[in-house]
């Protein structure tokens, strides 16, 4: 398998990730952690997705997608939020603490397709959100995953990460959170880029 991770552009893609497969469910389009809580509750159904389009149509930075490049035609396998963190919740969020004033980037979301789940996209997508980031001149960047220990995290939760897939990218242990996922505790994570 090739995947080649970019940044994500094409809204049908991002759609295929995050978005639900009826337009009329309300699911989260990885908007939890993009806006505030009170918008993000207005927003109901065909609407998650318009304003989703309307982000990446604006040019704002959503995140990346990796694609499977492998066959005769490409196919979108996964998803990662990246962003700066002064246009997220985690700007003003509770439980995840800031370390210092730095402009950081933070990923939050990571999303693998079923039946392309342990092939490596995770750590693709990990690399990709870094890359990114990078590029776009970030200092740094960040990642609350959990802490499980090597204990199995339930597929639905999962989506934050774990500790040891950012240890591998060379993010390092930053700080404590007060934040619980699935029973385990959330770390913040850092990787420096200058």
């Amino acid at each position: 398998m090739t995947i080649d991770v970019r940044p994500a552009t094409v809204f049908d893609d991002i759609a295929t990730m995050v978005g639900p497969k009826k337009p009329t469910s309300n699911v989260c389009w990885c908007l939890s952690y993009r806006i505030p809580s009170k918008r993000n509750q207005q927003l109901q159904r065909e609407q998650r997705g318009e304003f989703v389009k309307q982000l990446c149509d604006s040019g704002i930075p959503l995140g990346v997608l990796a694609y499977d490049t492998s066959g005769e035609t490409e196919e979108v396998v996964g998803w990662a939020a990246v962003s700066p963190r002064a246009d997220t919740t985690f700007a003003r969020n509770r439980t995840i603490p800031h370390v210092d004033d730095l402009p950081v980037w933070c990923v939050w979301c990571i999303r693998v397709r079923p039946g392309h789940r342990k092939k490596g996209i995770s750590h693709a997508l990990l690399e990709g959100a870094v890359e990114y980031a990078r590029s776009n001149g970030a200092p740094a960047i960040e990642g609350y995953p959990v802490d499980n220990r090597g204990e199995k995290v339930d597929l639905t939760m999962a989506y934050v990460g774990t500790r040891g897939l950012f240890e591998k990218h060379g993010f390092t242990k930053a700080a404590d959170t007060t934040s619980v996922l699935n029973g385990f505790p959330r770390v913040l994570m850092r990787k420096m880029l200058v």
